[in-house]
């Protein structure tokens, strides 16, 4: 292993059943489309505590959880969750994420308060806490509930492959609390849906010449994010601060160009490799201090650096011709990204968004194959098409191949639901204010399990996590306590029938 086990005891923390079970998922890599081993944790979890549960083929997790005693008559609740998790971190953190644990750390915030974080990577409390909490909720002899369904879906992160193989007979539920929200004084009741483009691009390359200056560009320090529940606050991403860098030098001609890692992450690195002619490389940094310094004034993000150093001859072999390099960077700069529409009728929610998730090059001797990855989100289907239309469109003019994959739905809210009724109530009983009723730019998968499976009476609610696919990933210990206690009353109140 090239990490230690968890520095931090989680076991210490209260709910002490929720925090022992998250402990102990930190210990089980589950990056999306690897979950093998969370997976058989989860059945032998079910096993363990003498529940049934059964594993679908496309990896998703049901246990039955029978009800408290005198509760069996009420209808049955699923508590859904999903088993991966982003696996992001900081440039230098030594970390496998296919193999090492996630090293806990338990911190405080600016304002005293008690935090779990991870050591320069994701945490995975994004979903990990959503996970624990119906863990101990089913688990715990002073929870009192009606029967229970824990359905733990699996690649939520890269595809939502897993809600999207689900079928009627998946579960007998009809009530579904997903526990992947990110905020602990809201209910949501709706959220985006999503499409995924790509754009590739197969260059040819000819020889550097021996007169040119050869640089490597390279963009750190950026908070990431995620790209739908962070879009809205314009956090500068390095795959645009790249190619605005770019920009700002004559003549340049690209010999590779990387940024981001996924798909749903506002991207916090970029690099790039270029030549040019004689005075590139003062050029170009005086395009990264300008940039820098405009881009830490748009973002208030005050870790920007963008860095200029001399690239060797093995770098920098072979490159794109001017023109070709001038289309490439002209179609990164016209692709949109961040927020494109505001909700007409809900106050401060994105409608619309784009994410220019990840930007990959391919040296394979005499061509360079470039893809852009993106990730467009919206609550409506027909300005989410007008994006992706857009998108095509400069895609086309540039001379790409343009792509789609992982097209999924958004949910409709239902403000007249009666899950969302008797939430609303014991919200306010226990809390003595009203929760905040509201739909989600980031994409949840209950609108999938509910086209999937039939109409569902769905909710959402969770901690208090920010920082969620990115290292910077933190969730309050306060606010893991506050979600227990509501979950407690929710599911007794359900319980009555």
């Amino acid at each position: 292993m090239s990490a230690d086990r968890a520095s931090a005891d989680l076991t210490q923390l209260e709910p002490k059943s929720v925090w022992t079970f998250f402990d102990q998922m930190t210990s089980v890599p589950r990056p999306s489309k690897n979950e093998q081993r969370i997976q058989e944790h989860m059945l032998g979890v079910a096993e363990s505590l003498g529940f049934s549960a059964k594993r679908d083929e496309a990896g998703n997790i049901v246990i039955s959880v029978p009800a408290s005693s005198g509760c069996e008559s009420a209808p049955t609740t699923v508590l859904q969750g999903h088993l991966d998790m982003v696996c992001e971190k900081n440039a230098g953190v030594d970390q496998d994420f296919d193999i090492d644990p996630i090293r806990t750390v338990i911190a405080k915030d600016d304002e005293g308060l008690q935090i779990v974080r991870a050591d320069g990577t994701t945490l995975g409390a994004d979903n990990g806490i959503g996970v624990c909490l119906a863990l101990a909720a089913a688990s715990d002899p002073d929870v009192v509930h009606g029967p229970l369904e824990l359905l733990f879906t699996c690649d939520e992160e890269e595809g939502m492959t897993g809600a999207k193989a689900l079928s009627p007979d998946s579960f007998e539920g009809r009530r579904l609390i997903n526990l992947d929200s990110e905020e602990d004084d809201a209910l949501y009741i709706g959220c985006a849906g999503g499409r995924d483009t790509n754009l590739a691009w197969d260059f040819e390359t000819v020889s550097v010449d021996s007169q040119v200056e050869c640089c490597r560009v390279s963009v750190s320090g950026l908070r990431g994010g995620h790209s739908g529940g962070d879009i809205h606050e314009g956090r500068a991403t390095a795959n645009r601060l790249i190619v605005r860098a770019l920009l700002q030098a004559a003549g340049l001609q690209v010999a590779s160009i990387n940024g981001g890692s996924k798909r749903n992450a506002i991207a916090r690195e970029a690099a790039a490799i270029v030549c040019g002619p004689a005075g590139t490389k003062k050029a170009l940094e005086g395009a990264a201090k300008t940039v820098a310094a405009e881009a830490a004034a748009e973002s208030f993000e005050e870790g920007i650096q963008i860095e200029v150093s001399g690239a060797g001859a093995d770098e920098c072999k072979r490159v794109m011709s001017l023109g070709d390099t001038s289309i490439l960077l002209a179609a990164l700069m016209a692709i949109p990204h961040g927020v494109m529409g505001m909700h007409p009728k809900i106050p401060l929610l994105v409608q619309t968004s784009n994410n220019i998730s990840t930007i990959a090059s391919e040296d394979s001797g005499d061509r360079l194959h470039i893809e852009v990855g993106m990730l467009t989100r919206s609550s409506s289907d027909s300005r989410k098409q007008e994006a992706l239309d857009q998108i095509d469109k400069i895609g086309e003019l540039a001379g790409a191949t343009v792509s789609h994959d992982n097209d999924y739905p958004g949910w409709e809210p239902n403000p007249d639901s009666a899950l969302l009724r008797t939430c609303s109530r014991i919200y306010k009983d226990l809390f003595g204010e009203e929760a905040t009723v509201a739909a989600i730019h980031a994409g949840l998968e209950c609108g999938i399990i509910g086209e999937r499976v039939g109409e569902m009476d769905t909710i959402s609610f969770g901690p208090r996590i920010e920082g969620a696919h990115s290292p910077d990933e933190q969730v309050w210990v306060e606010s893991v306590g506050k979600i227990w206690q509501y979950l407690k009353a929710v599911l007794a109140e359900l319980a009555k029938g």
